[in-house]
C-alpha cells in the first residue's frame, strides 16, 4: 500500500515539482467511500442473505469502484481549487502552504461529517480479517492473512498497469514529457494544465485504491487514517527517489518489508515500527537525498 501512495506523490512531483501533502487525505476519502459502500451492500437484503454474502467478489469490485471514483474526483478538485491558482505564484512556498491548508480542511470536514469515533470495515466473508495460513519456521511462526495476500496481489497488478500506462499510452508519454521539460512540452503542443489535472486524477485513483485496501486489511479507521500512511509513503518516495516511479515502487516495498521484519530483527516492540520508518527517512535525507534509485539529477527522467 505504501508503494501505491508513494507513486501518487512521485507523479505529482514529477509534473508539478510539488509535494502534495493532502495526498494522504485523498486516501482517507477513498477509505470512507469504501466503508459506506460495504455498509450499504451489507444492508441490502437478497432473499435470506444480503448482497455482501451473496456476491462477495462483486461487492469488493463495487467498493473499489466507488472508493477510487471519490478519490479521483477529490484529486481533480484539489488541483483545480488549491494548486492551479498558485502554480505561477512568485511566492515559492505558496503551493506548499496551500497543500498543508487543504490537508487540514479535508481532515476537519471529514471529522464534522463522519464523526471522530473509529469505524470498522465489514469485509465480505472471503476476506474475513484474521483468516489465513500459519507457517512454522524454526521456533516461530509466520502468519499470512487473506487480506494481506489480497492487498499485495492487487497492489502489484495496479503498479504494473500504471507503469505500462505511463510508458505506452499517449497521456503517459505526455506526463513524462512535462516532467522532463515543461516549457519544451508546451512548445510541442502539450496542454500542461490538462496534464496536471489528469495526473492528480491518476494519483487520486491510486490513493483511493490504497484507502479501500487499508480498510479491508486493518479494519479500524477514522478521519486521521491517511496521515501516518501518507507520511510513510512520502518516506518511501524519498527512499526510492522522488519523481521516479520504479523508485517509488521499490521504496514502498522496501519500507513495508523493513517495517515487518525490523522490530523482530532489532529485538524491539512491534509498536515501534514507526520509529524505523522515520529513521530511514532521516538517514536517506542525510546520506543520499536524491534517493537510492535516482540517476544523475541533471539527466534523470522524473517520471
Amino acid at each position: 500500500m505504501y508503494a501505491l501512495i508513494a507513486i501518487g506523490y512521485t507523479l505529482v512531483y514529477g509534473v508539478m515539482a510539488l509535494i502534495n501533502f493532502a495526498h494522504g487525505d485523498i486516501m482517507m476519502l477513498g477509505c470512507f467511500a469504501g466503508f459506506f459502500t460495504f455498509e450499504a451492500l451489507d444492508a441490502w437484503q437478497i432473499g435470506e442473505s444480503n448482497f455482501m454474502n451473496a456476491y462477495p467478489v462483486l461487492a469488493i469490485a463495487v467498493a473499489f469502484l466507488i472508493g477510487t471514483s471519490v478519490s479521483m474526483l477529490s484529486g481533480f478538485l484539489l488541483e483545480k481549487i488549491a494548486y492551479r491558482p498558485l502554480r505561477n505564484s512568485p511566492v515559492r512556498l505558496a503551493p506548499l502552504i496551500s497543500a498543508v491548508g487543504a490537508s487540514i480542511f479535508i481532515e476537519t470536514a471529514a471529522q464534522l461529517m463522519f464523526g471522530a469515533t473509529k469505524k470498522t470495515y465489514k469485509n465480505p466473508g472471503i476476506l474475513a480479517r484474521g483468516s489465513g495460513w500459519n507457517i512454522e519456521m524454526g521456533e516461530g511462526m509466520i502468519v499470512i492473512t487473506k487480506t494481506g495476500v489480497f492487498s499485495l496481489v492487487l497492489a502489484l497488478i495496479l503498479m504494473i498497469a500504471l507503469y505500462l500506462f505511463v510508458q505506452k499510452t499517449r497521456l503517459g508519454k505526455s506526463i513524462r514529457a512535462v516532467s522532463q521539460d515543461k516549457n519544451t512540452a508546451q512548445l510541442m503542443g502539450i496542454n500542461t494544465d490538462r496534464v496536471a489535472s489528469q495526473t492528480f486524477i491518476i494519483s487520486g485513483f491510486l490513493a483511493g485504491a490504497a484507502g479501500v485496501m487499508w480498510g479491508i486489511h486493518n479494519g479500524l479507521f477514522n478521519h486521521y487514517v491517511g496521515f501516518l500512511p501518507g507520511i510513510k509513503a512520502f518516506t518511501a518516495a524519498v527512499l526510492g527517489g522522488i519523481g521516479n516511479i520504479p523508485g517509488a515502487m521499490a521504496g514502498g516495498m522496501i519500507l513495508g518489508i523493513v517495517e515487518s521484519i525490523g522490530p523482530a530483527f532489532l529485538g524491539i516492540d512491534f509498536q515501534l515500527k514507526d520509529v524505523i520508518a522515520f529513521s530511514i527517512l532521516i538517514l536517506v535525507l542525510i546520506l543520499k537525498p536524491s534517493g537510492l534509485f535516482t540517476r544523475n539529477l541533471s539527466t534523470q527522467e522524473k517520471v
